[in-house]
């Protein structure tokens, strides 16, 4: 293999696209956190801290279910099933990212910010993928808490400090992460299946799991517009927040009517879009002059 298709491999096992996700809400949370501009020091030292730790994270879940991975359709082309890398060295790729974050939150940013993604890497990289995700069907809601943290920690990178701010950015994503990764379970149903995996759609059927989906989907519109109601936000990310929800909404409610694979797929992607797009308002917002906030 050439030295530029093996560092492409090592790439792909970092998840890029989650750790852009991730850093983007990472990101946002330190502009919230302060009514200027965020210290140049905080904003690279603490982004990079964060998305080489989100990237240990994914390293060690491909590492950790590579024997599933190479089950499944969707994930048996991943360089560890494909043999394209090997598990020592990618170990020791993962111990790398991490150390380096662990570090440069610690020595360069504040202790509280390394703890604090420390705990998130352990989370997921650990309790979700090694106990939560092979044990209970709820696996994806107790295992959110760690996915939900990125903006808590850009904050706290800022600040030094938690505030109740932050954990408002928390509970939306917490309260999104189910609605989000249930319908790709539903589209992929018979394949965690087939790995004894006991996703909601698997031990509880795609019915019980599409309510579920509009539950949490209504309950995400009230929890969505409570930045509005706090004044952490304006009128600008209140429409946003009313809008993006609607379209979310209408998702949930037409995967209940017509349960394919093809809309809970679609239902996936817009969560997506969802997401970038209330945190998108929220930084837009913030910065926008007062005449546009109330």
């Amino acid at each position: 293999m050439t030295l530029a298709r093996t560092m492409l491999s090592y790439y792909e096992l970092t998840k890029p696209k989650v750790v852009a996700l991730i850093v983007f809400t990472a990101v946002v949370g330190m502009f919230l956190s302060t009514p200027g501009m965020v210290p140049w020091d905080a904003l690279v030292y603490g982004t990079l801290g964060i998305g080489l730790a989100a990237s240990s994270a994914a390293v060690i879940n491909h590492i950790l279910d590579r024997q599933v991975d190479a089950k499944m359709a969707r994930t048996r082309g991943r360089p560890l099933p494909t043999g394209s890398l090997q598990l020592w060295p990618s170990l020791v790729f993962a111990l790398v990212l991490g150390a380096t974050a662990m570090a440069m939150l610690a020595l360069l940013v504040n202790p509280l910010t390394a703890w604090l993604t420390l705990l998130s890497l352990i989370g997921y990289a650990v309790i979700y993928t090694v106990y939560l995700k092979r044990a209970t069907p709820q696996n994806i809601v107790i295992g959110g808490a760690a996915g939900a943290a990125p903006p808590v920690l850009g904050w706290t990178a800022v600040t030094g400090e938690l505030h109740g701010h932050a954990l408002l950015l928390f509970l939306i994503i917490f309260v999104w992460t189910p609605p989000h990764f249930w319908a790709l379970a539903i589209a992929r149903k018979d394949e965690y299946a087939a790995v004894d995996i006991p996703m909601l759609p698997v031990t509880h059927g795609n019915e019980f799991t599409r309510l579920h989906i509009l539950l949490y989907t209504i309950l995400l519109l009230p929890i969505s517009i409570l930045p509005w109601v706090t004044g952490m936000s304006g009128i600008v990310y209140l429409l946003g927040a009313l809008g993006l929800g609607s379209v979310f909404l209408y998702y949930a409610l037409a995967l209940r009517r017509r349960p394919t694979d093809a809309l809970a797929m679609k239902t996936f992607g817009y969560s997506i879009t969802y997401l970038l797009g209330l945190f998108t308002f929220l930084l837009a917002d913030h910065y926008l002059p007062p005449v546009f906030t109330l």
